[in-house]
């Protein structure tokens, strides 16, 4: 699986590797992903989510039946 959080959709970015040399080298800027599990009180079921720190406070800010509903609208959670 790859590495994107399943509720923000943030996935690793890419940049310049700051050196004092003239390589010119890309580097890849991973996110804090993690796999949790979270229950789900409308469905009744437990569920399991790669999840980043940002999703984490967007589900402890709306909830997690919105944050749910709101990431399947725009593609991010892969059921």
């Amino acid at each position: 699986m790859s590495k994107i959080c399943q509720i923000t959709g943030k996935k690793a970015m890419v940049g310049n590797n700051v050196s004092h040399s003239n390589t010119k080298t890309k580097r890849k800027f991973n996110v804090n992903l993690f796999k949790k599990k979270f229950y789900w009180v409308e469905e009744d079921v437990w569920i399991s989510l790669n999840i980043s720190a940002a999703g984490l406070r967007t589900i402890n800010k709306i909830g997690l039946d919105a944050a749910i509903k709101k990431a399947a609208e725009k593609g991010y959670l892969n059921a």
